[in-house]
């Protein structure tokens, strides 16, 4: 349960501290000062982050595809994707490392699939980035869909790429 509160905890501050900076309209911005972590998503991607942080929490199971018995990585990036935007994407992570557009890891953006070796495989792992190195994932048994940071040792060592599925994202 901490660590569910935790994940939402730290998603809530990232959408949060760009809601803050959201209302910019009415504010003088600087040229040289960077959009808002919340202004950098497309209205797909917010969708998207959206659908994702409901399922924080949802047990993982593998081969699982739905939320009320459990989700494995790519039943529950599939699952997200279906349920935002109307997108079907293929059951494994493997598969999907095949879609749409791929992106060097500089040109990441919020809604973007990320892809691991946790399996002494490529492509082996799928999460959807959200933005300030931070992706979301269900990431094995015993644990449940959470928040984790890129930019532990871990996820550093596995990293195998990225594919934009979100046009205009």
């Amino acid at each position: 349960m901490h660590k569910v509160l935790l994940s939402l905890l730290l998603a809530s501050s990232l959408l949060v501290s760009g809601i803050s900076a959201s209302s910019a309209a009415e504010q003088v911005r600087k040229p040289e000062e960077q959009a808002s972590f919340f202004e950098r998503y497309t209205n797909a991607a917010q969708d998207v982050i959206l659908q994702g942080l409901k399922l924080v929490g949802v047990r993982y199971r593998l081969g699982g595809n739905d939320e009320s018995s459990g989700l494995d990585c790519s039943g529950f990036v599939r699952l997200v994707f279906k349920d935002s935007i109307g997108t079907s994407l293929p059951r494994t992570a493997r598969e999907m490392s095949e879609v749409g557009q791929q992106i060097d890891s500089s040109q990441l953006k919020p809604g973007d699939l990320v892809f691991f070796n946790t399996m002494r495989r490529t492509f082996s792992h799928v999460g959807i980035y959200l933005g300030d190195n931070h992706f979301l994932h269900a990431p094995r048994t015993g644990a449940e869909v959470r928040v984790e940071s890129m930019e532990s040792s871990y996820w550093m060592q596995r990293y195998n790429g990225a594919r934009r599925i979100l046009e205009g994202n």
